[in-house]
């Protein structure tokens, strides 16, 4: 099987216009845009709290820290998940010097996936279900719901 082809980003890094609800979200409240777009990737919705403390604990015990790790991680991964071109050294660059618009252009893309994604449906029907005793005959009406012939 040959594997995808990289994409584009679904919006630019400075498309705020694209999608004025997510960047008035994050420009209002932006720990709650980071927090959201954590839970919807599926990781620990506190983990952007990881950006805002961190530099201040490694400040303190003398170790300068510039990269937050939670926007750069979690960047790498949405573009890993959903194949988007670039590279960790691009994603470092955004997260320095971009990280809320990083956040923002990150929750659109989540939005477009989520949008984009399939609906499955199984259509088997469901398995056939045996009462219990010495009567062998039954069939299922509902899901739960076995009916039984006494004979």
């Amino acid at each position: 099987m040959a594997a995808q082809p990289l994409t584009d980003w679904d919006s630019g890094l400075c498309d705020c216009f694209e999608d004025a609800n997510t960047c008035c979200y994050g420009f209002w409240c932006c720990p709650c845009l980071a927090c959201t777009v954590s839970e919807r990737f599926g990781e620990n919705r506190c983990l952007p709290l990881c950006d805002i403390c961190s530099p201040a604990i490694f400040a303190a015990c003398g170790i300068p820290l510039f990269v937050p790790p939670a926007v750069l991680s979690l960047r790498a991964a949405i573009r890993n998940r959903y194949g988007i071109k670039g590279s960790i050294c691009r994603d470092f660059a955004v997260s320095c010097f971009c990280e809320w618009c990083s956040w923002c252009q990150m929750h659109r893309e989540l939005k477009h996936h989520k949008k984009n994604q399939p609906i499955i449906v199984n259509v088997q029907p469901p398995p056939m279900m045996m009462a219990p005793g010495p009567t062998n005959v039954g069939f299922v009406s509902q899901p739960g719901v076995v009916m039984v012939h006494p004979y």
